[in-house]
């Protein structure tokens, strides 16, 4: 049997509590953990025991070589050397080819032993700064100071290049004889020489400081607004800046110089051994499948590669997640030498930092796919560059079909498809037989353990798998791999409530989140050094798991689990599902601890449930409503969907439900062609539904006020679920900060807290009543900002001119929810159990929504989650003559069931 689910929920259906003020949070958990550390001694490299093993089986057994006190088996922990040769052997007889870096020269791909993939003359862990997806990252700049120093940056190299006219030509000969990366590292040295010689010490100190001092001015100017006009909220007190960076942008030179020294870790790099015979390859073909291992640097080098061998080019390269993009983007400017977003930039959902000089643009699969919305034939780029196409999310596969027509269309694009994965056949297959390349990267052996039994509870066991762990083994950091936000929250709380309380002769433990809603600089904060006698310890969703690496880990703890999205077709809608990891991405978890020395992976299961896990991670398009897709392809033009070139075509149920839900949308019409309403909820980056929803809440004239609650439905975890303990409590608050919310429900619950959180000026009232009624404030400042995003999105496609929010009734903005949210309603019965609109399936409302216990006709909700039975969460209760309004044809017949 497959590992189960270690998310708690209690009869009622409430999930374990989190989040709740401080003198509630986890004591149990943080008790345990102590006792943890009690029983642990410093240095003690033996097995980590746990306190309480009899009753919860949380010993963790070392799998090794030899019988242990415990009557354990030991086990050589690396992977088999036949296992290795038996997918690399695979990959030979596709016509994959090894890359090993020989005078250029391309080889045939060989068998080698796991030894043969660690460089012994790399061997040092100071040339693992370099690695793929390893940033060195520097202090963000705000929008003012970038440009700001964009304008410097371009004055500074038009002076350069006059000034250096005549020695560039004097020196040509010599350079002939060069390669194009000796030519460039000759360039930056010069660069840096006339930078130096024009800016003494005393003048770039004076430059820092007016810097800072303008961009203070600037600040203070956004803040207060321009020409007397009212804005339309100022979404951040100074209070609420604490993610921003004051930091002054580093001068020509100071890039320049750094660069320079990014260029030598580079050059320790398999893949930048490798680059000539990797050119030959990928400019002689129209579609490369490459597979960098882990370490080889492909997400960083191989743009750069085809930049320097043709200035012309212009690179995208597409990334699953945001945090990635930025942070691939980051690094690369870095090592190129440029300002972020001039010559290196990115765009993400909501934040675009490039320009029309943009050579390398990172971007997410969702916004690259935007892009082709509005330019069919992608005609900007020269190159594209699928990063991490193995995870196989629902845009990585559109793109493949788009980007498979594009390679016969244009002549003049070329299409590079990255995998951090040995089984690439499939994607070769689909490109009419493309060759494969194998880039190898650095990997030290780790060592596994397991768990005898399952955990009772995932987080204590995780909070004193740290403590043991940060006691017996004291250098390295460590990477914790849960399922969400939710935990992960739970976890920091946990962790920082002990950290200072354990011995202070084992590090002290700096915990660190890491999720895709976090802010970008807190993302940053996990790549950022600590002090010597401190260590990270950064708990993460699968985010680590392939498309960031962390300088410094040397342990890895592994729930096996993670959240995804799950389409449940008898409801007609996705739901969140918490579920195990396949054992590739078991793989891939393991693989973080051995970047650069030896690691240990503790895996938080039984081994038996291991070897029942799925092989492979299921693709998302087989598992995840397609209606975003289906409809993205019909923005595109492509009106017979089943025809389109799918790499793993949805099943027809998936297919036939997504369309009627974009008709019934008003997205098609009844022949199936996208209607003026449907391109415009193309462009706006969110779900189809909530998407109808904006546009609706523009032509009613509540457009602000659909705004504030859509910002909040796009963040996770935003209401917490209080301790059971402090519960009816937090409820009461609640219900007597926002008596709307008893008549409304929690719509008017969200809205009603943004409003209220805007209208407090000083930070700490908006922290305390945060902590009041169980708010998860960083979710609370994200919504802040997608709340601004979503307006500038929405006045590309509707007039606001004529919106008065002020005289809404929230009756309104209900009908305007259900417009797009009609599957998501069902009819109330005398027990206070409903039966869903759509199939009559029996749901209860969710304990956490403020219409617990209510008796109501008619109800819509925003989730549905299960556990022992079906919930509806985010739950507002409606009037069935609304339902007979808005879909007669949907709603038929039913009455309440009395």
């Amino acid at each position: 049997m497959p590992p189960k689910a270690h998310k708690k929920f209690g009869d009622d259906g409430s999930e374990a509590p989190v989040g709740s003020p401080k003198p509630a949070i986890s004591s149990n958990a943080a008790k345990n953990a102590l006792m943890a550390h009690k029983v642990s001694k410093p240095g003690n490299k033996r097995s980590i025991v746990f306190p309480q093993a009899k009753r919860n089986n949380l010993a963790l057994r070392r799998l090794s070589g030899a019988k242990r006190e415990y009557g354990l088996k030991r086990r050589l922990t690396k992977e088999p050397e036949e296992e290795i040769r038996t997918k690399k052997s695979k990959l030979e007889e596709v016509g994959g080819k090894k890359l090993n870096g020989n005078k250029g020269h391309p080889v045939e791909k060989q068998s080698v032993s796991v030894d043969d993939v660690v460089d012994d003359s790399d061997s040092d862990s100071g040339a693992s700064s370099s690695e793929d997806e390893s940033m060195v990252p520097v202090e963000e700049l705000s929008s003012e100071e970038e440009d700001g120093d964009f304008d410097d940056a371009e004055s500074q190299d038009d002076s350069d290049d006059s000034d250096d006219s005549d020695a560039e030509s004097n020196s040509s000969e010599s350079d002939s004889g060069m390669t194009v990366e000796e030519k460039r590292a000759l360039e930056l040295k010069r660069l840096l020489q006339d930078d130096l010689e024009e800016d003494d010490e005393e003048a770039w100190e004076k430059k820092r400081a007016e810097s800072k001092k303008d961009s203070k001015k600037s600040k203070n100017a956004s803040k207060t607004g321009t020409n007397g006009s009212a804005k339309i909220v100022n979404f951040y007190s100074d209070s609420d800046e604490s993610d921003s960076d004051d930091s002054a942008p580093a001068s020509f030179g100071d890039r320049k110089k750094l660069a320079l020294k990014l260029l030598e870790t580079r050059k320790t790099l398999q893949i930048y051994k490798s680059r000539h015979e990797l050119m030959e390859h990928v400019l002689s073909n129209k579609v490369t499948v490459l597979i960098g291992e882990t370490g080889s640097g492909k997400s960083t080098q191989l743009p750069q590669f085809l930049l320097e061998s043709s200035p012309d080019e212009k690179i995208a390269i597409t990334q699953p997640r945001r945090v990635a993009a930025i942070s691939l983007a980051k690094r690369v400017s870095e090592e190129y030498g440029c300002t972020l977003g001039k010559e290196v930039g990115y765009t993400v959902r909501f934040q675009n930092q490039s320009s029309p000089s943009t050579k390398i643009k990172y971007l997410t699969d969702g916004m690259l796919l935007r892009e082709l919305m509005l330019d069919n034939d992608l005609s900007k780029y020269s190159t594209v560059i699928l990063d991490e196409a193995h995870e196989r999310t629902v845009l990585t596969d559109l793109l493949l079909g788009f980007l498979k027509n594009l390679v016969q269309k244009r002549d003049n694009l070329r299409v590079v498809v990255m995998s951090a994965t040995l089984d690439a056949e499939r994607f070769a297959n689909f490109f009419d037989g493309c060759p494969i390349l194998l880039v190898e990267g650095k990997q030290y052996p780790v060592e596994r353990f397991y768990l005898p039994t399952g955990a009772d509870d995932i987080v204590d066991t995780v909070c004193q798998s740290v403590v043991q762990l940060n006691s017996s083994e004291l250098s390295g950091d460590i990477l914790v791999f849960l399922a969400g936000q939710e935990e992960i929250d739970k976890c920091v709380d946990v962790i920082n409530e002990v950290a200072d309380k354990v011995s202070k002769k084992v590090p002290l433990m700096v915990p660190l989140p890491l999720y895709a809603s976090l802010s970008p600089i807190k993302q940053q904060a996990v790549f950022k050094p600590v002090k010597p006698n401190q260590r990270k310890v950064i708990f993460s969703t699968n985010i680590a798991e392939t498309s960031l690496t962390i300088s410094g880990v040397r342990y890895v703890l592994d729930t096996g689990l993670r959240k995804v999205k799950v389409w449940k077709p008898e409801l007609g809608l996705d739901t969140l599902l918490t579920t195990p990891i396949s054992q590739s991405s078991a793989q891939q978890r393991m693989g973080r601890a051995g970047r650069e020395a030896p690691g240990k992976c503790f895996r938080l299961l039984p081994e038996s449930d291991y070897s029942n896990l799925a092989p492979q991670t299921e693709p998302e398009i087989l598992r995840c409503d397609v209606a975003s897709a289906l409809l993205m392809l019909k923005k595109a033009g492509v009106d017979k969907v089943h025809r389109f070139p799918w790499i793993q075509k949805p099943s027809k149920q998936a297919i036939s439900s997504a369309l009627l839900k974009l008709y019934a949308l008003k997205a098609l019409d009844d022949n199936g062609k996208i209607t003026d309403l449907g391109h415009k909820m193309a462009v706006l980056p969110v779900t189809p539904h909530l998407a109808g929803v904006l546009i609706h809440g523009c032509q009613s004239g509540v457009a602000q006020n659909v705004i504030d609650i859509v910002a909040c439905l796009s963040v996770e975890n935003l209401l917490m679920n209080p301790h059971a303990e402090v519960r009816d409590e937090v409820n009461e608050k609640r219900r007597n900060l926002f008596p709307q919310a008893l008549k409304h429900g929690d719509l008017a619950l969200l809205h009603g807290l943004i409003r209220m959180y805007m209208s407090m000026k000083d930070s700490k009232d908006r922290t305390l009543l945060c902590k009041e009624i169980a708010v998860n404030q960083k979710s609370l400042k994200n919504v802040l900002q997608i709340r601004q995003q979503l307006r500038g999105y929405l006045e590309k496609v509707c007039d606001l001119s004529e919106n008065d929010d002020d005289k809404a009734d929230f009756s309104t903005i209900i009908k305007i929810f259900l417009a797009g949210f009609i599957n998501n309603t069902a009819l109330g019965s005398s027990d206070r159990q409903y039966r869903t609109v759509n199939g009559g399936h029996k749901i209860a409302i969710h304990p956490s929504s403020m219409m617990f216990g209510k008796k109501i006709d008619a109800i819509m909700y925003v989730e549905y989650v299960f556990t022992t039975k079906g919930y509806a969460r985010t739950v507002s209760p409606i009037d069935l003559a609304w339902l007979q309004e808005i879909a007669p044809h949907f709603l038929g017949n039913r009455q309440r069931d009395d």
